[in-house]
């Protein structure tokens, strides 16, 4: 099969396939993508190609969504037995670890990677902004904006500023 006859085929069915991928899994266009490929890997295209691209769409994005669900299991096992971002502690502030650890997983991804980068990675708000692609200004603003989200959402207050 030549480049050409592969970009008609990709042009005529590739959306109705990733289409009918969608049913079964979230990756479609990786689905089919790898069935064009299988497509171009076999010796003799088969007999009734239309069909035969459906098939394998359909088994590789079952194939897919198998394993989408294992990994979820996993991950979420994984994660079960991981260490908490806050051990359990006896401080008399009266912080509760997982009142913490969920209102900073619900700050923006953006400003939890910066905020997990300084105080448990130790980074410096430079490093932190070569790591992420910013300007340390605009990391340290985001840094001091989410520990006075997570001041509120944990009802703390702010500590006295020094002269």
């Amino acid at each position: 099969m030549g480049p050409e006859q592969l970009a008609d085929l990709v042009d005529r069915y590739a959306a109705a396939l990733v289409l009918y991928a969608r049913q079964w899994c979230a990756c479609p266009e990786d689905v089919v993508q790898t069935a064009f490929l299988k497509l171009v890997s076999v010796r003799t295209p088969p007999d009734n190609l239309l069909p035969w691209l459906y098939r394998v769409v359909r088994n590789g994005a079952i194939d897919a969504s198998r394993a989408a669900r294992r990994r979820h299991r996993y991950e979420a096992a994984a994660a079960d037995n991981a260490p908490k971002w806050f051990a359990p502690s006896y401080d008399p502030t009266g912080l509760d670890g997982q009142a913490a650890a969920a209102a900073l997983a619900a700050l923006p991804a953006e400003t939890r990677e910066i905020m997990v980068a300084h105080l448990w990675g130790g980074l410096t708000f430079e490093q932190i902004a070569e790591a992420v692609g910013s300007s340390a200004a605009t990391c340290y603003r985001r840094y001091a904006a989410g520990l006075d989200t997570l001041r509120q959402k944990l009802g703390a207050e702010r500590p006295a500023q020094t002269k």
